[in-house]
């Protein structure tokens, strides 16, 4: 489920949302889109606590930051893999350090909690899809935090025109139509949008 924009834009500047870059179900267009979890922090946490027992904090620190590199650059690598090899629609990509930094591969892999995906529970979608949690054993806590917190999750977007952006503030009206087509009340989808509300949500939960 995604969200579209809803700033006023610059004339001929489009307001993206995320399914802009994948063909609609009913067109005859063969389209893909891609999901991916991946983890280097099993074991971190006994190595933290073995440290902080120690009073290592250096080392606690620096183990916690390790396995978080890790973690976005092992992303990456299978982002590139999916590019070059599984999907293979850049089997000739060539480019140097400096420009896969400035990301200018052609496709995006946005994560949920992204500005242009700002509701983290749209993981439990992906997880259940990808059966994350029996396959590898990434965990989703009640509040959608990854555990091991080493960890990286999202969606692969193909689509040459693919880029990354932010939804910004949402309108209530955008948020009514969300909670419907999720199934859920708008006050729990208030909640997970709250970064990006236009509007001061009611508390009570009564529509003002």
């Amino acid at each position: 489920h995604t969200l579209r924009q809803q700033m006023r834009q610059g004339r001929g500047k489009a307001n993206f949302a995320l399914a802009d870059f994948i063909a609609p179900l009913a067109c005859q267009h063969v389209d893909y889109i891609g999901g991916f979890a991946v983890c280097v922090g099993f074991g971190l946490g006994e190595l933290v606590a073995e440290f902080e027992k120690n009073h290592d904090d250096y080392n606690a620190i620096m183990a916690r930051a390790l396995a978080d590199r890790l973690a976005e650059a092992f992303a990456e690598r299978m982002h590139e893999r999916v590019r070059t090899e599984l999907w293979g629609y850049a089997r000739n990509e060539g480019f140097s350090t400096e420009e896969l930094i400035r990301e200018q591969y052609q496709g995006i892999r946005p994560a949920p909690g992204y500005p242009a995906c700002p509701d983290h529970s749209e993981k439990r979608t992906l997880f259940d899809l990808l059966g994350v949690e029996k396959k590898i054993g990434i965990k989703l806590t009640e509040n959608y935090a990854m555990w091991p917190t080493a960890a990286v999750s999202g969606f692969y977007f193909s689509h040459p025109q693919s880029r990354y952006f932010g939804v910004s503030k949402i309108q209530r009206d955008q948020v009514e139509d969300y909670a419907r087509r999720k199934n859920m009340n708008e006050v729990e989808v208030e909640k997970w949008l709250a970064p990006v509300l236009g509007y001061e949500p009611n508390i009570s939960g009564i529509a003002a």
